[in-house]
């Protein structure tokens, strides 16, 4: 049953908690509520507000939101390997990840406290500590709203890279996102790419699901501010990606510099943004109501009373800040609207 709302403050659906209002707010709850909404109202403005907390609003939204609130999960395929989840797209991410491995199941767990709903985490491709959510997404199921059909898409036509899919681009402001499919498996695949996670597991007594979880949940603790107490989406800034010889150039100056494959692609190297900023000196940085956080310098804080605005500027001078000192561009993985 879907429930439309009017005039709708956000300050409670956005995780800056920034003011501002919506127009119209639609919950759904399936396919069909979509289709019933659309056959009716036929919007001509429209976006998909899941958990909030991948979106900063710097104005009102005089469209209609859609948000899909729906949560349950189907198991769809079974065998010795592993098993094929559907998961509809209001589930918590992290409450899936904290089911997978309750129950023993391997493919998520590097993604644990990551803030996303279930059907944000094909949008953004979400990735943390060497893993993306391609990894383990076999399926993304989508209503068409130019033509009101439920389409089904398998990862390969999902267009996944980092931080990318063809939900941003091909399908932008024509998809909405309903229920994915992921598989995951029962054999032990601990990915410890990151020294600080190897770490945080070995001190808890090795390789296990509920250590890696428990290790990365404590060090996404540690770093990233919880928004029910300091406004933020986690992290504003992409990793930028940079040709081969811009890396080189820059580990002569700063040989400290942490620097990613780019898997399949030898010619460029990935940075890492939080380092830039730090770098940078920006860390820690206020500017009024917002400000760098001081253990993350990835992550734009609302000290209070904020506006999107606000965060706005802060954002184009860290840019313009670390294009001054390394030449490099970095960009918002955020959705500003």
């Amino acid at each position: 049953m879907k429930r439309i709302y009017r005039n709708i403050n956000l300050k409670n659906r956005n995780s800056f908690g920034v003011v501002q209002h919506a127009a119209t707010l639609v919950e759904v709850e399936s396919a069909d509520d979509l289709r019933d909404y659309f056959l009716a109202e036929q919007p001509t403005k429209w976006y998909v507000l899941g958990g909030g907390n991948n979106i900063l609003f710097t104005q009102d939204y005089d469209g209609v939101l859609i948000s899909p609130r729906s949560e349950r999960m189907e198991l769809i395929a079974e065998d010795t390997e592993g098993i094929t989840l559907r998961v509809d797209a209001g589930k918590v991410w992290d409450e899936l990840v904290e089911w997978s491995v309750g129950e023993g199941l391997w493919g998520i767990e590097n993604l644990s406290a990551i803030p996303s709903s279930v059907g944000a985490a094909p949008v953004q491709n979400i990735g943390a500590y060497g893993a993306e959510a391609k990894d383990a997404i076999t399926a993304v199921e989508y209503f068409d709203t130019r033509t009101l059909n439920v389409v089904r898409l398998t990862r390969e036509e999902c267009h996944f890279a980092y931080r990318e899919s063809i939900f941003k681009h091909e399908l932008r402001g024509v998809a909405i996102i309903l229920a994915v499919e992921l598989r995951l498996h029962r054999a032990p695949r601990p990915n410890l790419g990151y020294g600080d996670v190897i770490r945080e597991v070995e001190a808890r007594g090795g390789a296990t699901l509920r250590n890696i979880r428990d290790a990365i949940v404590a060090i996404r603790s540690s770093k990233l501010p919880d928004p029910k107490v300091l406004g933020n989406a986690g992290s504003f800034f992409k990793n930028p990606i940079v040709d081969a010889a811009v890396a080189e150039r820059l580990l002569a100056t700063y040989p400290d510099m942490p620097t990613y494959a780019v898997p399949g692609d030898a010619s460029h190297v990935k940075l890492a943004a939080g380092w830039l900023i730090d770098r940078a000196g920006l860390k820690g940085y206020r500017d009024g109501k917002v400000g760098v956080h001081d253990r993350q310098a990835l992550v734009l804080v609302n000290h209070g009373g904020a506006t999107g605005e606000d965060v706005m500027r802060l954002a184009h001078k860290v840019c313009s800040e670390v294009r001054a000192k390394f030449s490099v561009e970095i960009s918002p993985e955020v959705n500003v609207l």
